[in-house]
């Protein structure tokens, strides 16, 4: 007796849950005769480096993307100023869509602005972002500018973790063209390289002020070009700065 009332329960306890299924079911919106989910979407602002400079320079570099897994908006933003004056301002719109796990394929415009007597460039943008084998960042783009002019940039970063807290970034920048331009101080090929280590501790996962060592360093024509403005082709700096995001 008691396994026959044992065996009933079992069979209700299961036609409950088959019911309970098939009305969660039912509650959802088909769409093709599948379930409808939503894809819910994010906003990210995160400031990369915000940072003070030796011999009075300092630096802003970030970046703020709005939408889902899949399909995002970005805007990608630098700015650089140099014994006082600003040297370099960029801002990059682009629509990201992912193309694989990990990676991102972006396309869409950067401008660079009109600084002291620099001429303002506006460019066409491609590009691949995401996180390549051994956990490295990676964010290479190519360019192409009004009159056929190009450009290409390869980014790379790299976390070591000491502690929970405590991280060491080593990051490099390389920057190409396709031509020799004295207006920018650019020249054909490698162009110039950006390199640095921060080390930061992460007061919270959204707060983290670091120190570190930034180096910068020009090649080729764009070097010549440098030297004949009385600029050095080579520059090492300390920076202390925050990295935050919201």
């Amino acid at each position: 007796m008691k396994k026959i009332v044992l065996l009933a329960a079992m069979v209700a306890a299961q036609a409950s849950a088959q019911s309970d299924y098939n009305g969660t079911q039912a509650e959802k919106p088909m769409e093709n005769g599948k379930p409808d989910s939503h894809e819910r979407l994010f906003t990210m602002v995160m400031l990369d480096q915000l940072e003070l400079r030796e011999e009075d320079s300092d630096a802003l570099k970030g970046h703020l993307w709005f939408g889902g897994n899949r399909d995002k908006l970005w805007l990608k933003g630098e700015w650089e100023r140099e014994d006082g004056e600003a040297e370099n301002a960029e801002l990059q719109a682009l629509y990201s869509r992912a193309v694989a796990p990990f990676w991102d394929l972006q396309m869409g415009l950067r401008h660079d602005f009109r600084l002291e007597d620099g001429p303002s460039r506006t460019w066409a943008a491609i590009g691949l972002q995401g996180l390549a084998p051994y956990f490295f960042e990676v964010d290479a783009a190519l360019f192409i500018g009004e009159g056929g002019d190009s450009a290409m940039r390869f980014e790379a970063e790299y976390e070591m973790l000491f502690t929970q807290r405590l991280i060491l970034s080593p990051e490099i920048e390389l920057d190409f063209y396709g031509q020799n331009d004295p207006a920018t101080n650019t020249g054909s090929g490698l162009s110039d390289m950006e390199a640095g280590l921060r080390l930061r501790y992460e007061i919270t996962r959204q707060f983290a002020p670091y120190i570190g060592v930034h180096y910068e360093k020009k090649f080729g024509e764009a070097a010549s070009f440098a030297r004949a403005d009385g600029e050095s082709v080579s520059e090492t700096t300390w920076v202390i700065g925050l990295r935050a995001w919201f």
